[in-house]
């Protein structure tokens, strides 16, 4: 009707924005610096040398972004000001936990996506749940799990915080670290007991870490859950630190000598893949 206003149309208009004229050429102006800060750009080169790992001396950082040191020292300033770095006693710089955690996060879920497929080959040979945990700092999370359809099954939660003293997963990765994480690991999870065959004497539990990281099978014999089996064994890659592990849960009803034997062949083996992707 005359003098009516469509309702839609005016709330389409409301929601338009003007885009700047500059804005228009942004792609153009990207090219040739134009728009370009040198000082974020340089910023960000620096957090880029960080592993999320290892800290960093001025020097290695100097040497891997070719900034004077003058300036790098006050790029490495200012993020530290801002809360992105964090500086040691001994001079040597790391990510704050606000980004260290961003990036194990990235790191954790791209070696997951990696490692997915020797998961379901493991699943669907043995039809049993199989599993991925990642160490995040100083406790081990359950990354990844495929569960079996089998009505009575062991199950893994995504997420979960897993006991380093009476879980497999937990045991394989701890197993692999020096000994003062290692330590700092089962401090801060406790060792407290969850069934008559938990593992809660610290003196025998590192003894079997040093058994672990000979062979590199871990086992959770009914330590954890009454009735279930588990075996893992650490992704190890090449060079760097082992993060996550891999592992294979059943009820124990169903684990026989012969089939626990192909069972640790098997994690073994597709741990030792998953460390060369």
């Amino acid at each position: 009707m005359p003098g009516k206003s469509n309702p839609t149309r005016v709330a389409e208009k409301s929601t338009r924005r003007r885009i700047p004229k500059w804005a228009l050429h942004t792609n153009d102006a990207a090219s040739n610096g134009q728009y370009y800060l040198r000082s974020i750009g340089r910023a960000l080169d620096v957090l880029n040398c960080f592993d999320g790992k290892a800290p960093l001396a001025l020097k290695e950082i100097g040497k891997s972004t070719s900034l004077p040191e003058s300036t790098l020292f006050r790029v490495l300033l200012t993020l530290e000001k801002h809360g992105y770095l964090c500086q040691a006693m001994d001079g040597t710089y790391q990510l704050a936990p606000k980004l260290r955690f961003g990036w194990l996060v990235d790191q954790a879920n791209a070696l997951r996506d990696k490692v997915r497929p020797e998961l379901q080959r493991l699943a669907q040979r043995f039809n049993e749940t199989a599993s991925m945990a990642y160490l995040y700092d100083d406790r081990i999370h359950v990354l990844d799990s495929i569960e079996t359809f089998h009505e009575i099954r062991m199950s893994n939660r995504i997420g979960r915080v897993l006991p380093p003293h009476c879980s497999a997963l937990g045991k394989a990765i701890t197993a692999f670290q020096d000994r003062a994480l290692a330590e700092q690991i089962v401090e801060i999870y406790g060792l407290s007991r969850r069934t008559e065959h938990t593992i809660v004497d610290r003196a025998r539990l590192f003894e079997e870490f040093a058994e672990i990281h000979r062979t590199g099978i871990a086992a959770d014999r009914e330590e954890s859950v009454l009735g279930g089996i588990c075996i893992s064994a650490a992704i190890r890659p090449a060079g760097k630190p082992v993060v996550a592990a891999i592992s294979l849960s059943t009820p124990i009803v169903r684990m026989t000598p012969e089939r626990e034997e192909q069972t640790r062949k098997a994690v073994f083996e597709a741990a030792l893949r998953a460390g060369e992707l």
